[in-house]
């Protein structure tokens, strides 16, 4: 049979039932479209979380205390304690070489409140100066703590855009006094809006010169964070090492084993891209499930169509017709109707994604990959679930196709 011929065949016997072909390949669109809006919105979330923690600084390494073992998340070694990190590592860290700036950090929560009684649970940070610099944030109006703030345990505070709409909705926060943990703190500032960068959203976040977090606020010395800026990407593998190493002897502890971690943001990234693309493969498996029920209804359908032609079957063998032709004529009838409903799969995908990215703000990311991946699966479930009838129909006894009613 001529590829013409086949082809032609195959456009007749499709349209000669288009309400059941049509709900057939609307099996195959449906899941075709499911697999490709979940790998999109995936992908797209995963690049908008990498965006967002490159934007807090590419060459950023954060000591935090506690030892971090993959898989095991902070977990007490070395001295036995998650207290570890103190005001002398920072100063230890500033001597080594390539480190450009260092911010030590205390975080705890505390309920906000401002002068009009509007409150929120938010993060408070004590900081220093250089948190700017190592964090790459920028301020949007008044100013940023200062030296003199340090020195004099000053009750000033820079608040995240987020906080300042929750508690000042649409009012200047800039002089207002708000209340943490009790006490009355001046607003001197407003950063600008970074967004949230995985496990830290510095828009949901209040700022306070570290010696007033420390003396007055909590009364402990231990830092919970030092951030610390390198000079440059290509340094930093041997920045980590050289503050590891430095660290580990002033705590006099195993550098294999010790009681601090060192996290870069390309670990960060890491982590946070195997947690999305682990949900994004559970969501496309999910969605991929309506492949194998598309895939069914066309098995049903060509044994429907096999078993309504058999004394077509029965006449074409009868005039020469061979088995190749009769299995190669219907399992051309089951890869165009996977095919048709493939191709509108995708168009419906790149337009549920599109109103996904639209409507809900969530980032997507239709890639080529994706759409090559659905042309493959939309010809393997044809070719598998077509497979069947074809070869029955291939199978038949030309003089009982003919006698059959």
């Amino acid at each position: 049979m001529k590829l013409e011929d086949l082809l032609q065949e195959t456009v007749t016997a499709l349209s000669s039932n288009k309400a059941r072909s049509g709900l057939t390949i609307l099996g195959i669109v449906i899941g075709i479209a499911s697999v490709i809006a979940m790998i999109s919105i995936g992908q797209g979330v995963s690049e908008q979380i990498k965006s967002s923690i490159e934007g807090l600084g590419s060459n950023l390494l954060t000591v935090m205390p506690g030892f971090i073992q993959p898989g095991r998340g902070v977990v007490s070694a070395g001295r036995g304690t998650a207290e570890s990190l103190e005001q002398d590592d920072v100063e230890i860290i500033r001597e080594i070489d390539g480190v450009v700036s260092v911010s030590p950090e205390v975080q705890r929560r505390f309920q906000v409140v401002s002068e009009t009684g509007n409150n929120t649970n938010t993060l408070v940070l004590g900081i220093l100066p250089e948190y700017l610099e190592a964090r790459n944030v920028f301020v949007q109006e008044g100013s940023f703590i200062t030296d003199a703030n340090v020195r004099a345990l000053g009750r000033v505070v820079v608040l995240g855009p987020t906080v300042a709409e929750d508690i000042f909705s649409a009012q200047d926060p800039i002089g207002r006094t708000i209340r943490i943990s009790g006490m009355n703190f001046k607003v001197i500032g407003l950063l600008q809006s970074k967004g949230s960068a995985g496990f830290f959203n510095p828009d949901d976040a209040v700022f306070i010169p570290l010696t007033t977090m420390q003396k007055v606020i909590t009364g402990e010395d231990f830092l919970s964070a030092i951030a610390v800026s390198v000079a440059s990407e290509d340094r930093m593998p041997l920045v980590q090492a050289e503050i590891t190493q430095a660290l580990a002897k002033k705590h006099r502890v195993d550098p294999e084993n010790p009681d601090f971690s060192i996290l870069s943001q390309a670990d960060i990234i890491g982590a946070l891209t195997q947690v999305t693309t682990t949900f994004t493969i559970f969501l496309a498996a999910v969605a991929g499930i309506s492949l194998i029920v598309g895939g069914i209804g066309i098995m049903n359908m060509m044994l429907t169509t096999v078993k309504e032609r058999t004394r077509e079957i029965g006449l074409r063998k009868a005039i020469g017709a061979k088995r190749c032709d009769i299995s190669r004529q219907f399992l051309a009838e089951a890869v165009a109707l996977t095919f048709l409903g493939g191709v509108l799969g995708i168009i419906l995908g790149w337009a549920v994604s599109f109103a996904v990215s639209h409507f809900a703000g969530l980032a997507t990311k239709v890639s080529p990959g994706a759409i090559l991946l659905a042309f493959l699966v939309a010809s393997a479930i044809g070719i598998i679930f077509g497979y069947y009838p074809a070869k029955r129909a291939a199978g038949l006894n030309p003089i009982e196709a003919l006698r059959y009613e």
